[in-house]
């Protein structure tokens, strides 16, 4: 207990000790101003085991005087766990509530964003694949353009510029592998068919990560993952029997593509561990050693020849908008990409892998209704079993 006292003067005889007059001691207890119930009229008593801190006490006699017929002392206290300290507390969990829904609205943003760019990217994609169906130069343009944009935000500070070693880009080979073959199948299997086949069947990637991770990895699941699987592929399979332009070469693309995205998070997955390098950078040098890869063979399997005549036949179709619908598929293809790599930093797998289901509801929903593009009702069924088959898969794994 601290406490402050003073003494006014006093004067002991023996008359004082005879029981006269009991002494009226009147308590006035004043808390600090952070407690606000005691001035609101509430009558709390303090806890027993909780200690008292008295500030003042005056006016403190042990006799009467003439001009003083009553003493009365005035205490001020507070209760020790009522001090400042609790609403410091109260303060420091508001500020947490602040914290977590700011993360949420931007976590909401970062999602909203991710899809959008990702529709913008697949319909500016097709239009480009329609007047120039040469997808492997298609491939290479869009990760040559994001490796550009980043070396400028590089140059130019607007972005940091990554701290890498020779172990880092050692590591990074087998994903920029994995990620060069998957976007140049998808893109591939774009060219071919509609993008709402497209990726349906890319939908059906959760049941290539159990296969390849169960049999190459030896990793086991719960069996509700096992059994989320059936509707994954009896529903890729209903929509591929259903399609009204079918083609092989369209359907294997985005097949290849599953296997190649799903040994990309593997490989990812192994290689990153430990390295501090946001999502933003490390999806940019994906991208830098996915170009240095994909070059090469772009020029031996199409050839700047084809890609010549191709490209002057389609200015003369559509005319300089072209020219910005490449660029748009590009800028926007990294874009997205980009988008959905910094979103990794903020939130877990599982939620992200329900955002990549819901993403690709609004692709095929989107691509059906801007490309006019025919469904049946079989076709239609196939695909929402398939995309309920991958969300019951994200579900299965929490």
């Amino acid at each position: 207990m601290i406490s402050s006292i003073k003494h006014a003067q006093c004067s002991l005889a023996s008359s004082d000790f005879l029981p006269k007059r009991r002494t009226l001691v009147k308590s006035q207890f004043s808390p600090l101003p952070i407690i606000q119930n005691a001035q609101q009229g509430l009558n709390q008593s303090p806890t027993p085991q909780k200690p008292l801190h008295i500030s003042s006490i005056g006016n403190f006699s042990l006799t009467e005087t003439k001009t003083q017929k009553r003493t009365t002392t005035e205490c001020q206290a507070y209760e020790a766990d009522r001090s400042r300290p609790l609403d410091i507390n109260i303060e420091l969990l508001d500020e947490q509530a602040r914290w977590e829904a700011a993360q949420r609205i931007k976590i909401g943003l970062y999602f909203a964003t991710w899809w959008a760019l990702n529709v913008v990217f697949n319909i500016y994609n097709k239009m480009v694949l329609n007047a120039f169906p040469y997808p492997w130069l298609t491939s290479t343009l869009s990760l040559a353009c994001g490796s550009i944009m980043m070396l400028i935000s590089w140059a130019t500070r607007i972005a940091a510029a990554p701290k890498t070693d020779f172990e880092f880009w050692k590591n990074l080979f087998p994903v920029a592998l994995a990620h060069t073959i998957g976007h140049v199948a998808a893109t591939v299997s774009m060219s071919k068919v509609a993008v709402s086949f497209t990726h349906i069947i890319k939908s059906g990637e959760p049941a290539f990560s159990v296969l390849v991770s169960r049999f190459l990895l030896g990793d086991t699941f719960p069996m509700p993952v096992y059994w989320s699987l059936l509707p994954i592929i009896g529903g890729c399979a209903l929509a591929a029997v259903s399609e009204l332009n079918f083609n092989m070469i369209g359907f294997v693309g985005a097949m290849i593509s599953n296997l190649a995205f799903v040994f990309r998070n593997i490989f990812s997955k192994k290689g990153m561990k430990g390295k501090s390098v946001s999502g933003m950078n490390y999806y940019a040098c994906l991208s830098i050693l996915s170009l240095l890869i994909l070059t090469p063979f772009a020029i031996a399997v199409e050839g700047p020849q084809v890609w010549a005549a191709g490209w002057q036949n389609a200015v003369a179709q559509i005319g300089p908008n072209f020219v910005w619908w490449v660029a748009a598929q590009s800028i926007f293809y990294h874009l997205y990409n980009q988008v959905s790599y910094m979103s990794l930093d903020q939130i877990s797998p599982l939620t992200f892998s329900i955002g990549n289901t819901m993403k690709r509801i609004s692709v095929i929903v989107s691509s059906i209704i801007i490309f006019h593009t025919p469904v049946q009702p079989i076709n239609a069924l196939g695909a929402a079993i398939a995309i309920l088959g991958t969300f019951l898969y994200s579900q299965a794994k929490l």
